[in-house]
This record gives C-alpha cells, structure tokens and sequence, in this order.
C-alpha cells in the first residue's frame, strides 16, 4: 500500500484557495470633512504573527525611513485533523476520465485543515475595517469550490468555517513604542484527501435495468414492470453533455434475466411447476 508516489498538492490547494480570500481588501483614511485621501491595499503574507512583531521590535526607532508597514494580514496553517462525521466506506470506489482514459478512484479523506488568520494594525479603525470587510461572508461558513484532483477534474465544494475570533492589544513601553493591535480569526476549511489514481480496465455503466416483482419474495412472485435507463447519446462520455432515455415494460411471463447469459430465462420454479404439469399429463394418460 505505502510506496507508491503521489502528490495530488490537496492541502496545498486548500492554503492557497483560503489565501485568496484576503488578498483584496483595502483601507481608507478620511478627514474632518469625510473626504478620503488614502487608499491602502492591505499586505497579507504566510507567516505566523510573532514573525511581524519580532520586525517590529527590531525596528522600534519611529525616525526610521522604511519601516514595516501597519496594517498588514499575515496567515498560516495550524493543524490537520481527521473528520469522522464525513466519513464515507473505507472500500468505495468511483470512476473518473482524464479525458482518455478510465481511472478508478477510492473516496476521499475527510480532513479539517485549520487556519489563523492574523490582523496587525496601529490604529483601531483600520482593523475594524478589515474586520469589517471579512465577517459579513462567514454565516459561519463561506463555500470555495477547489480543484483538488487535476488528472481527472475532481472540484469539491470545501467550506471554510469561522470557528472565533479574539483581540490583543500589545501596547507596552513608553511613547516611542510602536503599538500593535492584533486581530486574530480563527478558521476551519473542510477538505478531502484523494489517495492513488490508477487506471481500471472496467467500462462505463450504459444501461440500468430493474425488474419490479409483485412481492417481496423475488422467488415466488412474477414480474410485473421492466424499468430500463441508458443515456442519450449511447454513446456519451463522462464529461459529456447528455441526457438520459427511460422505457416501461409490462411483462406478464415467468422469465427471470440473467446476469450471466444478459438475456431472460425461465426460473427453477417455473421449470419446476412445468414438469409437475407435464408429469401429470403423463399420469392421466396411463390410466386411461
């Protein structure tokens, strides 16, 4: 089982799609007259907090010409956790096309990928802006669609949960001190994991056909109605366009299909039943 290389760059994937979601947010500044006269695209990075506050210890003298700029949004991964309540069979399979050829795929793994998101600002307004510009499309989930499986165009809805939210403010030390508030929004992307995609010699299911009995007991009762599915065009592959062609059949015969030799046949208890008729027959003649 472990051995065979893949990297399907799921959880990648996912750090990337969560990313996305902050990378265009701005803040502005307005005067006494409620006129802006700035506009700042926040900076938004993968790396942990500390990383930021440690720059900004560093750089504590406030005459300084470049300094690390406030506000700012830096975001990282902090666990992954298996999620039994998404759990589907262990043994399930599905198939898929990448385009040529047939590739058999067992179900994903559900796993809960945890994300902290992290607001640095100076001034209070500026990170109730941001705050402000991200809470409203989390009631509490907000829903990306992810390719997560590129060989076989595998998209799965994930959505990304807002499990909390808290503030700190680390202002300490005398005037010169920089101030740093810090908003941190803690988040929960709900993803799969895909193992191995290996080819399969199997076909596609081109028909579907059930045959409804007049009771339970399939071994005794007749069969009534015949419910027959295929698509349409027959000849339809899985990315296709397509639709589906359904018949009704009134059967009132004692055949059973076989899955063996694809055709109807006579039952054990209809062969049964005709040579007690037939065996009758012969009685009847003998004693006349």
């Amino acid at each position: 089982m472990l051995g065979t290389y893949y990297y399907h760059e799921i959880i990648r994937k996912t750090i990337i799609s969560f990313g996305t979601l902050f990378n265009n947010i701005n803040v502005r500044h307005d005067d006494s007259a409620g006129n802006s006269y700035s506009e700042l695209k926040v900076p938004l990075a993968y790396g942990p907090s500390q990383k930021f506050l440690a720059r900004l210890e560093q750089q504590a003298d406030l005459n300084k010409p470049v300094q690390t700029t406030l506000p700012r949004m830096s975001f990282e991964m902090n666990s992954i956790q298996y999620d039994s309540t998404r759990k589907a069979g262990v043994t399930q399979t599905f198939k898929a096309s990448d385009g040529t050829n047939l590739k058999k795929v067992f179900m994903p793994v559900p796993y809960n990928v945890g994300f902290e998101l992290n607001i640095l600002s100076k001034l209070n307004d500026d990170a109730l802006q941001i705050v402000e510009q991200i809470l409203p499309y989390f009631q509490p989930s907000f829903t990306l669609t992810v390719d997560l499986v590129n060989s076989i165009g595998e998209k799965r809805d994930v959505p990304i949960i807002l499990d909390n939210i808290s503030f700190q403010d680390n202002y300490e030390g005398d005037f010169s001190t920089r101030r740093a508030l810090i908003y941190t929004l803690n988040f929960t992307a709900k993803t799969y994991l895909f193992g191995p995609v290996a080819d399969t010699t199997d076909g596609l299911i081109k028909k579907v056909q059930v045959d409804y009995h007049t009771d339970t007991n399939t071994n005794t009762a007749k069969r009534e109605v015949r419910y027959t599915v295929t698509p349409d065009p027959i000849n339809a592959g899985p990315d296709d366009d397509f639709g589906f062609s359904e018949s009704i059949e009134m059967l009132f015969d004692s055949k059973e299909y076989s899955s063996t030799q694809q055709k109807d046949i006579w039952g054990l208890i209809v062969w049964v039943k005709n040579i007690m008729v037939l065996m009758r027959h012969l009685i009847q003649k003998v004693e006349l």
